[in-house]
């Protein structure tokens, strides 16, 4: 299942400093009859086998979601990611992406999912050696065993290297680990665990611990706010006796497999709340469609039309920057070199700010398609009798999982930084040029006649501001840029609306140039998308300009920001009513 595109691989955060092709990237109107069969066996299988059951779900029946963790590793779902000699398919990360989308339609099994296969096979995949690979992954891919990941403490959530878990080396090599970790997903039914302790109390090292093993139990369940269908437990440690060929990676090098593995982590989360959000808004059309008010169907109102039309083009946004992402990660993989996992951790690190921005865009987009469902159904979305109470309460943690969307915040314009400074990404080079071009005196711009030519001059002026906001924040603060996380964050935000809608805007004109059929739509999503974008990105960089300049150099660059953010507003009220109508009259996300 091939996703490559025609041009050369590109280094994560280049969208932000080179222009790309529209048939540069991978779109969801690209994918291939493999993959849309990937998608409807995960589909069939959430949708027919677990939804049904959701009920004993939530009354915690761990023996049903054993059973479906064993038919989803029957169906093939569970070693996407994984070589065929351990029992794997080794598919695409589009494809990876194509379960992840079907998958969704049930929060707390996804949940149950996503530890297996984005927690507990990835860290043996990249890092376990031969032995740990053949004993561990073909069982895990069955789904005979389930697994965890135990990163986390009461103490050190988002600081990880911060754990107190303790591993002491006995003279046979063997370790005691001694610590409790704590809000590990599958906790109660699991049976192997990936356990991060520190060696001699300060080496951070990454381990594989078994249930049976002497030391290790569970405590009780966790009472959350939502995902009552998913375990959450404490696993704890005492004394617990791990045999010496049961350590992961190197001693000292559990850092690398924790956040290599969140990585991943990061962009799956990005296809799962896609997954998610196409589901809602399926409910959300049939409810405004059906529901009366005032002689006539809710989705007739304007109010609800802009509802409806928001949750569709956000959810197309991040639909179309998570299959750029598939499709760079999988052109990384094909052109580079070493084993699977090499070229898949190589590919991870390159595209780790991507991944960062799929989490944030897409569990906030899930967020506010679910919140908005809720208003849609008024006093029926608060009670049990319609899902969408569940949805709103399922939905709350994936802004907290895989790293807080505060910590992908400042990830985001960190790691690009990090890139310019070690000599990867010209970045500070490109914010000079940006810098006198905007200070030389204008040249008047000859209109153009491309497909969506507005647009992509605002995605243009968008990243140049990315560039002058990166470039004054690093020259501002230099060696403590770090330290001002309020400056960085709206940045990100910047950086997130960049990235989004240039996939956007390349998706709608491959459609445009390749005459597909809803071409017209996509370009009517762009023109909503930018025209909003327009707005925040002006406010966000007003907000960071007060922060890092005064006096003559505040007036020269908001003076440089007025020149630079030239955007015409859309008549997005008209644009939203005509998608929110396509979708209603489907009934479902239209562009499936």
């Amino acid at each position: 299942m091939s996703t490559a595109a025609p041009s050369a691989v590109r280094k994560g955060g280049s969208w932000l400093i080179e222009e790309t092709a529209a048939d540069a990237i991978f779109t969801p109107e690209r994918i291939s009859d493999e993959h849309r069969m990937m998608f409807k066996t995960t589909l069939d299988f959430a949708t027919q086998e677990v939804l049904p059951q959701i009920e004993r779900l939530e009354n915690k029946d761990w023996a049903l979601s054993r059973q479906f963790v064993r038919r989803a590793g029957e169906l093939g779902l569970l070693g996407t990611d994984v070589p065929e000699e351990y029992g794997g398919l080794e598919l695409d990360k589009v494809s990876a992406l194509m379960v992840a989308d079907g998958i969704a339609r049930s929060a707390s099994f996804t949940v149950t999912f996503g530890a297996m296969t984005g927690l507990a096979i990835m860290p043996l995949l990249l890092f376990g050696n031969e032995q740990q690979k053949r004993k561990y992954l073909p069982k895990l891919v069955s789904g005979e065993l389930v697994g965890a990941y135990a990163l986390s403490e009461s103490g050190s959530g988002s600081d990880a290297l911060g754990a107190r878990a303790r591993a002491t080396r006995k003279s046979d090599g063997s370790f005691l680990l001694n610590g409790e970790k704590m809000w590990i997903s599958n906790c109660s039914f699991a049976d192997v665990f990936i356990v991060f302790a520190k060696v001699d109390g300060e080496h951070f090292t990454a381990f594989i611990v078994e249930r049976g093993f002497p030391g290790v139990s569970t405590g009780r369940e966790e009472h959350k706010l939502g995902l009552h269908g998913s375990s959450t437990a404490p696993l704890i440690l005492q004394d617990a006796q791990v045999p010496a060929e049961n350590l992961l990676g190197e001693i000292g090098k559990g850092h690398k497999v924790a956040f290599d593995v969140l990585n991943y982590g990061r962009f799956k989360l990005g296809a799962l709340s896609l997954g998610g959000a196409k589901a809602v808004i399926v409910e959300a059309a049939k409810y405004a469609s059906t529901r009366k008010q005032f002689g006539q169907p809710i989705g007739n109102f304007g109010a609800i039309k802009h509802k409806l039309g928001q949750m569709t083009a956000w959810c197309y946004m991040v639909e179309s920057m998570m299959h750029r992402t598939a499709g760079l990660i999988d052109q990384a993989m094909e052109a580079g070199e070493g084993t699977h996992p090499e070229r898949l951790r190589f590919a991870m690190e390159e595209y780790a700010a991507e991944a960062s921005i799929a989490k944030v865009a897409g569990s906030e987009m899930l967020d506010y398609v679910i919140d908005e469902n809720l208003q849609i159904h008024g006093g029926n979305g608060f009670v049990r009798d319609y899902p969408a109470e569940r949805h709103y309460r399922d939905s709350r943690v994936n802004r907290i999982f895989e790293g807080t969307n505060e910590i992908n915040r400042l990830l985001i314009p960190g790691m690009l930084m990090r890139r310019a400074l070690k000599g990867d990404l010209p970045l500070i080079p490109a914010a000079m040029k940006v810098f006198e071009e905007v200070m030389s005196p204008a040249m008047p711009e000859m209109p153009g006649d491309e497909h969506l030519e507005n647009e992509a001059r605002a995605v243009a002026a968008f990243k140049k501001v990315g560039l002058l906001l990166l470039g004054g924040a690093m020259q501002k603060y230099q060696q403590k840029v770090t330290d001002e996380q309020e400056v960085l964050s709206f940045i990100a935000d910047i950086l997130i609306d960049v990235f989004g809608c240039e996939s956007a805007l390349l998706r709608a004109r491959d459609a445009h140039d390749r005459a597909i059929a809803n071409a017209a739509q996509q370009a009517d999503v762009v023109r909503v998308l930018v025209s909003d974008a327009a707005a925040r990105i002006e406010a966000a960089a007003k907000t960071v300009i007060a922060a890092i300049a005064e006096g003559d150099m505040q007036r020269t660059q908001l003076a440089a920001l007025r020149r630079v953010l030239k955007v015409t507003p859309a008549n997005a009220i008209a644009l939203r009513r005509g998608l929110a109508d396509a979708t209603i009259a489907r009934g479902s996300y239209i562009f499936t």
